[in-house]
Parts: C-alpha cells; structure tokens; sequence
C-alpha cells in the first residue's frame, strides 16, 4: 500500500467515515420517525438490499485485487443502490414524514458511493479504460486477493465500526418491525 497516496488516504480516512457517520444518521432518522409504525418492514427490508448493494462491492474492493471486474462490480453495485434508494424513498415518503436533515443525509448515502467508486476508478485508470474498451491494458476480470494488503489494524477497524455502526443498528430496525407487524397481527 502507498501509504503517500492522498487517493487512497482520502478513500480510507475521509470516504468511509463519512459513509458510516451518514448510515448512522439515518438510522437515527428512522428510529425518530418509528418507521416500525408507519413504513415497516418493507421500508426495513429495502434498506437491508441497499446495504447490500454498496457491501458486497466494498468487501471486494477492501480485499480483492481492483481491476476491470471489481471496477463493473462497484459500477452495478452503485447503479442497484440508486435505483432502490429511488424505490426506498418513493415508498416510505408516503407512509411517513421524512424531515429536510433526512433528505441531506439521503444525499449523502447516494453521493458518497459514487466519490468512493471515483477515487477507486482514478487510482486504477488503466482498468477502467480497459473495462470500456479503451486504452493499452487488457481488462482483468480475474479474481485474486490482494497483493498489498491494506494494514490489518485498519480492516479490523473498519468492519467493527460497519458492525457497530451499521448492521447492528440497522439490525435492530429489522427487529422493531418484525415485532410491530407480529404484535399487530396478533
């Protein structure tokens, strides 16, 4: 890892800070608006896919080797989650109010993904051209592991917060609606 790259420091240290402190505010959005009430569990289950939408492409990006494969992998991942944050907020601003701090943290979880895939796409430019048919490289559209590891301290760090700070939370949303919806068919 070039530890000197302020493309990768700011992916590290700013992007996905931010990423997580925006997840967390809406959660805390949610939570105020008890969407357990109002929107339920369909609301709770959409948020679930979209987290898996932008996951599933960020666990390859942290471990996998980034080529032309893992770059297509974040581009569709990133074109899904719009699609459903689009779903997400057409369903549940008709079944609860959603507040003008919940719109801008909205903003946020929509635009800080795309920063994320265009900081990876600058950083491995040569694949990204590849991936469209551009420039001297092949498109690599292997699966390898990394060959220069990001430090382990950082890993680690990182997904504890996405444990905490995100599935957890957005866990415990799933389980509020799951009651609300067995205690009122009940």
């Amino acid at each position: 890892m070039t530890s000197h790259d302020p493309t990768l420091l700011l992916l590290l240290y700013f992007i996905m800070p931010l990423w997580l402190l925006a997840g967390v505010c809406d959660w805390l959005c949610h939570r105020k608006t008890h969407i357990e009430e109002n929107a339920g569990l369909k609301e709770a289950f959409i948020h679930i896919l979209m987290f898996s939408e932008v996951g599933i492409p960020l666990l390859a990006a942290l471990f996998l080797e980034i080529n032309a494969l893992i770059i297509l992998l974040m581009i569709v991942g990133f074109l899904l989650h719009e699609a459903t944050a689009l779903w997400d907020v057409s369903y549940s601003s008709t079944a609860r109010y959603i507040s003008p701090v919940e719109q801008h943290i909205h903003s946020f979880l929509e635009m800080v993904p795309l920063m994320a895939l265009l900081l990876v796409v600058s950083r491995h430019w040569d694949q990204a051209l590849a991936l469209v048919g551009l420039g001297a490289a092949a498109a690599d559209f292997s699966l390898n592991l990394k060959s220069e590891p990001l430090p382990v301290p950082y890993i680690v760090t990182l997904l504890l917060a996405i444990v905490l700070l995100e599935i957890i939370p957005f866990a415990e949303e799933l389980v509020r609606c799951l009651r609300k919806r067995g205690a009122t068919e009940k």
